[in-house]
């Protein structure tokens, strides 16, 4: 595994205490292993939030008045562009405590398996039907166990 693109920038910015939740080097890892073998740079950023920020992002964009564990922002370059600009992720910190404890995950898993969905769906991945849910799980599991990390759709996974 060569771990990534060529040029990665990736910025952390935590909008909740760092008590509990990765540290940056984690997430930089975790979407280097998501691009691995897919694209050659890429610049992103990553916002760690509250569930009033959660809560805030996913009413306003997505109209769902409630928390939700990760959104995905795919940049949206004026044609012709050429960037390596690929997005934001929010990530909303207590909703991702909340599943992995609900679920028996680790809590470390849990951000990499929501940090590698995050960035698969920058990359145009979706589950809006079971065939690109299917697809897109795979993939999931196959850069999760890159990582030596379980499927994370088994129970306890």
């Amino acid at each position: 595994m060569t771990l990534g693109p060529a040029r990665l920038d990736v910025s952390i910015s935590y909008g909740v205490p760092r008590a509990g939740v990765p540290a940056a080097v984690s997430f930089r890892r975790w979407v280097a292993a998501a691009l691995d073998g897919r694209i050659r740079e890429a610049d992103l950023a990553i916002r760690l939030v509250d569930a009033k920020e959660g809560r805030a992002f996913n009413r306003h964009y997505r109209g769902k008045d409630y928390a939700t564990n990760v959104l995905s922002f795919p940049a949206d370059l004026p044609e012709g562009v050429q960037l390596p600009l690929l997005g934001d992720l929010v990530i909303c910190t207590p909703v991702v405590a909340r599943e992995a404890r609900e679920q028996g995950k680790s809590l470390n898993e849990h951000y990499a398996h929501l940090t590698v969905h995050g960035v698969l769906h920058l990359l145009g991945w979706d589950h809006e039907d079971d065939t690109e849910a299917e697809c897109m799980e795979q993939l999931e599991r196959e850069i999760l166990a890159t990582m030596g990390i379980a499927d994370p759709y088994l129970p306890g996974g």
